[in-house]
């Protein structure tokens, strides 16, 4: 892998870890539409995907760096006790809808890793990433305007249905932040409150990736090359996720109406575009 394939790779996955689009998705399929030869289950590859991988997640801490100052300090009571109710709340409903992801993940992963070198059926994932979205603007435009309610409104259940929603995005072309959010709207939410628990619901499932590739690192010896080229990305990818979920919260807190359709529209047409492209 080249460092002008690198660096592009590190601003598709800071971009698209957080838009409703599918990072891993778009990670087997641009370079299989770009005829790259990159081996995803060379050894090497690893430590670049880990520090993509650390990159987001050191992104996401510095701009909810002021929630988690105040959840961590309220649960341990410096705010009073009702902040502390309210804390302690927010971090079980973040554990309730992070453990199907961990369960599920860890009973199928070797399963679902065959995915991976099959643009084709990753393509077909992205189209149906973008029917989930419509789907769920249509179904929520059913219900009419929903009470606006704070993360630490939500119930246990709903924690557990975004949850069970993000194992989903365990296949590659179905977007982790996209649905995440189906299931945060269709329990009530409205977008920017179910952005903002999908990016902070975000944090622990990456940390956990990124543990799990690190762990696996132990036995491996890292050039030296691919040790500069893996951290440069991890750069990219961080500044690029900065931005890119600065740019999301902004979007969904002034357009709470049909939100998600434009990037349904895209996983239509570029899962469409890519099958053609794959086939003929």
């Amino acid at each position: 892998m080249t460092l002008a394939q690198a660096l592009f790779l590190a601003v598709l996955q800071g971009v698209t870890e957080l838009f409703p689009i599918s990072s891993l998705g778009h990670a087997v399929l641009i370079p299989a539409l770009l005829h790259w030869h990159i081996d995803e289950n060379d050894p090497l590859f690893l430590p670049f995907l880990t520090m993509l991988h650390f990159g987001t997640l050191v992104a996401l801490l510095l701009v909810f760096a002021s929630d988690w100052i105040a959840i961590i300090g309220g649960a341990l009571g410096r705010h009073g006790q009702a902040r502390r109710e309210q804390s302690i709340r927010i971090l079980v409903l973040l554990v309730v809808g992070t453990l199907p992801l961990v369960v599920v993940g860890g009973v199928f992963e070797h399963r679902l890793r065959s995915f991976f070198g099959a643009p084709l059926i990753v393509a077909v994932f992205l189209m149906v990433n973008g029917f989930l979205l419509f789907a769920t603007e249509w179904l929520r435009s059913l219900k009419g305007r929903q009470p606006q309610r704070a993360i630490s409104d939500m119930s246990a259940g709903d924690a557990l249905t975004i949850g069970l929603w993000q194992c989903l995005a365990l296949f590659p072309g179905i977007s982790r932040s996209g649905v995440t959010m189906n299931g945060g709207l269709l329990r009530g939410l409205d977008h920017e409150t179910a952005a903002k628990f999908s990016f902070l619901l975000a944090q622990p499932a990456i940390l956990a990736a990124t543990v799990h590739q690190a762990f696996k690192l132990r036995h491996v010896t890292i050039p030296h090359d691919v040790m500069i080229q893996s951290c440069l990305a991890a750069i990219v990818a961080g500044v690029t996720a900065v931005i890119s979920t600065l740019t999301l919260l902004r979007y969904f807190r002034g357009h709470d109406r049909w939100a998600l359709t434009p990037f349904a529209f895209y996983c239509l047409g570029a899962g469409f575009i890519s099958i053609v492209l794959l086939v003929f």
